[in-house]
């Protein structure tokens, strides 16, 4: 039976996507939440989206990670990620530093390139020169929580030079795996990526195995390495429940998918699962399929959601559980003795 050795970690990620209006979607997904925290998860990650609500339901992390922070007390929250070219550098390091302090210590701190075309027109800058954005913003985020001073002289207040050791790059290329372990953060990668049409069955680890081999290889001696992959699953009682909802959900995510850039999947639902990379099903038949990842052999952190699936809240709030019961453990995530306590009260 193939346990993940390096596993430390187990997390929740939600793009806050629920079929629901706004704010039932932010109470849906802070029930999901303190669903992981009670279930004895390590972290909590959120996305942020601007505009298109289908890709994503949340353009203030900071906000509605504060108030989630208000219904917690264990649970690690992060943002995966925070659209940094297209935020004001000064007011997230400042959004971090409070948040952070509000709950004690408990924030990572996950930036990216992300953000659509489109979104970067609406903000009055170029998609083009997202890269040089986000290295220019990334810079000022880390003199501020340091306490360096910024263009004018000012320094941050409050000063968080702890979240410079919390920061976590996302990225889909091997240039972005170099570029975040030069830096000593952390590796997010995502839950899935496009094809190449001269690779169009290649393995998701056959794409990000070489992402962490440039991240390993330029991360600084002595820096303990932190790699997060973030894997759609969906765990349910009954295994027909389970495709019954993965038919559902993968249908309806299938323009948005193609708008991704990735190829055509077939027409069958098991097509549709290998090609949303999704692990689905029953407790058992989930823990095979994710033992069959390659990539999860060598992360710190697996964090997973149930995009594209997007069961309706009572499945996600049972999935977080069956996870945390009978398909973490068995890959080798151990619940600290902290949750431990948490749960026997």
């Amino acid at each position: 039976m193939k346990r993940f050795a390096n596993l430390k970690r187990l997390g929740f990620f939600t793009r806050l996507l629920d079929e629901a209006p706004p704010a039932d979607r932010y109470r849906f997904a802070a029930e999901q939440i303190v669903r992981a925290e009670k279930a004895g998860l390590d972290s909590a990650w959120i996305a942020q989206h601007h505009f298109h609500e289908r890709e994503g339901g949340l353009p203030s992390p900071f906000t509605f990670l504060g108030y989630v922070a208000a219904q917690t007390s264990r649970i690690r929250l992060g943002t995966g990620i925070v659209t940094l070219p297209l935020e004001s550098a000064v007011r997230v390091a400042e959004d971090a530093a409070v948040l952070d302090l509000l709950c004690n210590g408990r924030f990572e701190l996950g930036v990216g390139t992300g953000g659509n075309p489109s979104a970067f027109a609406a903000f009055g800058l170029d998609g083009a020169q997202r890269n040089e954005i986000f290295a220019r913003n990334l810079d000022i985020v880390r003199k501020a929580l340091t306490g360096k001073p910024l263009d004018g002289g000012d320094t941050l207040y409050p000063q968080r030079p702890q979240l410079d050791k919390r920061i976590w790059q996302a990225t889909f290329s091997v240039a972005g795996g170099a570029r975040a372990g030069k830096a000593g953060d952390g590796l997010l990668l995502s839950r899935t990526q496009p094809r190449s049409k001269d690779a169009p069955e290649a393995t998701l680890a056959e794409i990000q195995n070489p992402i962490i081999d440039a991240y390993l290889a330029a991360l600084p001696p002595g820096c303990e390495p932190r790699i997060m992959a973030s894997r759609s699953v969906f765990v349910a009682d009954d295994h027909r429940e389970a495709l019954r909802l993965a038919d559902i959900g993968l249908r309806r995510a299938l323009p948005q998918f193609m708008k991704g850039g990735h190829l055509p999947p077939g027409e069958t639902l098991e097509e549709m699962i290998a090609a949303f990379d999704t692990h689905v099903g029953a407790a058992d038949e989930v823990i095979a399929s994710l033992r069959t990842d390659a990539t999860l052999e060598r992360v710190t952190d697996l964090v997973f959601q149930v995009h594209s699936v997007d069961a309706p809240h009572p499945y996600v709030l049972r999935s977080i559980e069956l996870v945390a019961e009978k398909v973490a453990p068995a890959l080798g995530w151990v619940r600290t003795a902290a949750a431990d306590v948490a749960l026997a009260g």
